[in-house]
């Protein structure tokens, strides 16, 4: 009867020390997954029938670097036969440096005044020219469309990754996402949990979010549905997927376009990955949002050597990395704060073409030595796919 009794004591003990350590454990658990990577800067808005208006361009005048008097304009407005190429639409070279003895705007030149263009200085609303319809999906421009960028700092190319997309609620940037079909976006469940599809839209086409003068205009679609999956554990971020179908197709164009998506079961094992965002540069308060999109290229790194990593942090000895993720970055090579939802693609083995092997989800800081955490699409692609198919999609469009 004694030696009961002091079994059941005991176990008593081993029981509540277990349960301390696991309450530890999820205190550490909930501090890193937190829905704080939701939501960056103000952007500029689209007028509600989704028609762009194009913001009107101060026009101080200068001396370029030749003495001749030149004005600011947008750079696709610049009838410069030295730095344009009518061919290929290549208006040269803009520099994202900020000069206050420069252009107000990124994507203004000082234009010599015999070759700006016969425009008004407040033109016309944009509207969409004929769709240029992509062959493949995941077709990446590796250094942008337009123009070529100086002065950057790892600052994508316009148009460079034509997949991404941004989630928008009201004037705020919530999470990015990726389009896989003309009418679905790709994203984190904790992007769009405990929210309705009315308060979401999504932008597609879009580079710099203060100005509305790249040649060609981002478009915006409203969210019909949101299918958050199932089994999305909203405190450990465990299968942390979900899919928005669209209240109408986005017009795929040179700057818009479909990422494909791996097979069921694929892990990337690949060192020249990529992920791109508008998040912030440095963790916590003290991070600026981006307002042209990033990229960062990245290491896949397995799980093993991810969840070793992971326990030398706060979360601790006993942390079990989910099979729902996979991880990459490390060795100061990360995503950030607000980067949440975003792609992270890999490349297919043909040329310049690019699947999606994970979605940002969670990570300890940014640009430490740690591997951030991303969902492992290769795990859902049966899940997609029937969803999918569900609305009478076809799933070739996303398929390499």
């Amino acid at each position: 009867m004694m030696m009961t009794l002091r079994s059941l004591v005991l176990l008593f003990v081993i029981n509540l020390a277990i349960a301390q350590t696991n309450r530890e454990l999820n205190r550490n658990i909930e501090a890193v997954f937190g829905l704080s990577n939701r939501g960056f800067d103000e952007i500029v808005e689209s007028e509600p029938d989704g028609v762009l208006e194009v913001q009107p361009t101060q026009s101080p005048q200068f001396l370029n670097n030749n003495g001749r008097t030149c004005k600011c304009v947008p750079y696709y407005q610049c009838d410069n036969s030295k730095t344009q190429d009518t061919e290929s639409r290549f208006y040269g070279e803009i520099d994202v440096r900020y000069n206050p003895e420069s252009c107000q705007d990124v994507l203004d030149v000082c234009c010599p005044q015999e070759n700006e263009s016969k425009v008004p200085v407040t033109p016309p609303p944009l509207t969409l020219g004929p769709a240029h319809q992509p062959t493949k999906c995941g077709i990446r421009n590796p250094n942008g469309i337009d123009f070529t960028l100086t002065g950057n700092t790892n600052e994508a190319g316009f148009a460079e990754f034509p997949w991404m997309v941004a989630l928008l609620s009201t004037r705020e940037c919530l999470c990015g996402g990726s389009l896989i079909h003309p009418n679905v976006v790709l994203t984190g469940a904790h992007c769009v949990f405990n929210l309705t599809q009315n308060s979401l839209r999504v932008r597609a086409g879009e580079w710099d979010t203060q100005t509305t003068k790249e040649r060609l205009p981002h478009q915006e679609r409203n969210v019909n549905a949101i299918i958050t999956h199932e089994e999305f554990n909203s405190r450990s971020l465990a299968n942390d997927i979900a899919l928005l179908i669209l209240d109408r197709p986005f017009d795929l164009d040179q700057h818009i376009g479909v990422i494909c998506l791996p097979p069921q079961g694929y892990i990337a094992q690949n060192h020249d990955c990529f992920a791109s965002g508008w998040g912030k540069d440095v963790f916590g308060k003290a991070g600026k949002y981006s307002v042209i999109l990033k990229k960062i290229e990245l290491p896949m790194v397995d799980n093993y050597n991810c969840q070793e990593s992971l326990r030398r942090t706060r979360l601790g000895k006993r942390f079990l990395l989910h099979d729902s993720f996979v991880c990459a970055g490390g060795q100061n090579q990360d995503t950030c704060q607000g980067d949440g939802g975003s792609p992270l693609v890999c490349p297919t083995g043909q040329d310049n073409q690019y699947m999606q092997t994970g979605a940002v989800s969670w990570g300890i800081g940014c640009h430490d030595a740690i591997p951030g955490v991303y969902t492992n699409i290769g795990a859902f692609r049966y899940w997609i796919d029937a969803h999918v198919q569900n609305y009478q999609f076809d799933t070739s469009v996303y398929t390499y």
